[in-house]
């Protein structure tokens, strides 16, 4: 397959707003996240040629698949797409190997079937080549679609939400086998999905879309851990978002000092914002650490904050733990705690619990307008 990266610009106002770039390198799988309605599925059938925006342009390579101001509009057909449906999409009457040679049309007759058995092969599906998709499960229906997209020889591969209808267990092992599988495919990916683990895990870079726009793109990493504002910090899960102000600099001592609910809180210095200046401010529950009931530590010192727990959230070995702090204005802060150390300290359902916020976890950001 021919190196080719995708480029676009798409702006609209009406149905669906739509105003973003994007940029995926060839070998580079992008993942777009969001809420639903923000236009992630209409930029993956915009590139398909299934849906043409009011103005834009989109480019594979040395390619121009679309450019409205020149009246360009390459159809489906000759874009060489690979597309993988969150339906599926599989022919009903056709077996799997049937499926996947409707696919091999550029082919010679006598190639296909010998070219389609290769691909099942390549999912993990030899010996299931005459089966019916009714008689394949979720995750092999998946691996069969999955097959069929790569039969055209795409230049792009485009996966809408691919591991939604399968169950949790399969879900992880369909991820673990596109990780092995993008390493024959030279080609951009870009991936539809909710779930942030799944874009955190695959991605090489992430772009968070709200009501048509890119509010941030990046490692998923930096993405997640440092959001740009309130709004990317709720759409990428975080739960601990506050509002605060700017109290002092120190940049000799390497940090920054926060009033947040009458204390003082340090945190990473972060010259950004003028002292007296509103931020907002984000804590992954991670970097927050729980004091031990029965024998404080020096380490303790570092913001600390009280409250009762009012809530557990199992989550595999750990429990998230809700915690309504003390003062005047109910404030709850969420931290991670595994069940070992909280049998250990009788952590219960109001429980007064002792806390420090890791100054090096607390992320600053400009407050939202």
């Amino acid at each position: 397959m021919s190196k080719a990266g995708l480029k676009l610009k798409l702006r609209q106002r009406q149905p669906i707003p739509l105003d973003v770039e994007i940029d995926c390198d060839s070998g580079e799988l992008l993942a777009l996240v969001g809420p639903s309605g923000s236009g992630k599925t209409t930029i993956l059938r915009s590139i398909a040629g299934l849906y043409q925006p009011h103005s834009g342009f989109i480019r594979c390579g040395e390619e121009t698949w679309l450019e409205r101001e020149r009246g360009i509009n390459v159809s489906t057909q000759d874009r060489r797409i690979g597309f993988v449906f969150q339906d599926y999409a599989l022919f009903p009457h056709l077996s799997a190997l049937q499926n996947i040679t409707t696919a091999l049309s550029h082919l010679d007759v006598a190639a296909r079937d010998a070219r389609g058995r290769e691909l099942l092969e390549q999912v993990n599906l030899k010996g299931l080549e005459q089966r019916l998709p009714v008689h394949l499960s979720g995750g092999q229906r998946q691996r069969v679609a999955l097959a069929r997209a790569l039969a055209r020889e795409p230049k792009i591969l485009l996966l809408d939400e691919p591991f939604s209808a399968v169950d949790q267990i399969t879900r992880r092992k369909l991820q673990q086998e596109l990780v092995v599988l993008r390493r024959s495919i030279d080609i951009p990916i870009v991936l539809v999905t909710h779930d942030l683990f799944e874009a955190a895990s695959l991605a090489d870079r992430l772009y968070v879309m709200h009501r048509g726009k890119t509010l941030q793109n990046g490692a998923p990493d930096e993405v997640l851990q440092y959001p740009r504002n309130a709004l990317v910090a709720r759409l990428v899960g975080h739960t601990n978002i506050f509002s605060a102000t700017i109290d002092a600099h120190d940049s000799r001592a390497g940090i920054s000092r926060i009033l947040w609910r009458g204390a003082a809180l340090e945190v990473k210095l972060d010259q950004r914002q003028a002292p007296g200046s509103a931020v907002d401010w984000v804590i992954h529950p991670a970097h927050i650490v729980m004091h031990r009931r029965d024998r404080p530590s020096l380490g303790e010192r570092e913001n600390p904050l009280r409250g009762v727990v009012r809530e557990f959230l199992k989550q595999g070995e750990s429990l998230v733990v809700n915690l309504e702090l003390d003062g005047d204005d109910a404030a709850f802060i969420s931290f991670s705690i595994n069940r070992h150390s909280a049998r250990r300290n009788n952590l219960e359902i109001g429980a007064e619990v002792g806390v420090s916020l890791l100054a090096d976890g607390i992320h600053l950001m400009a407050p939202e307008r």
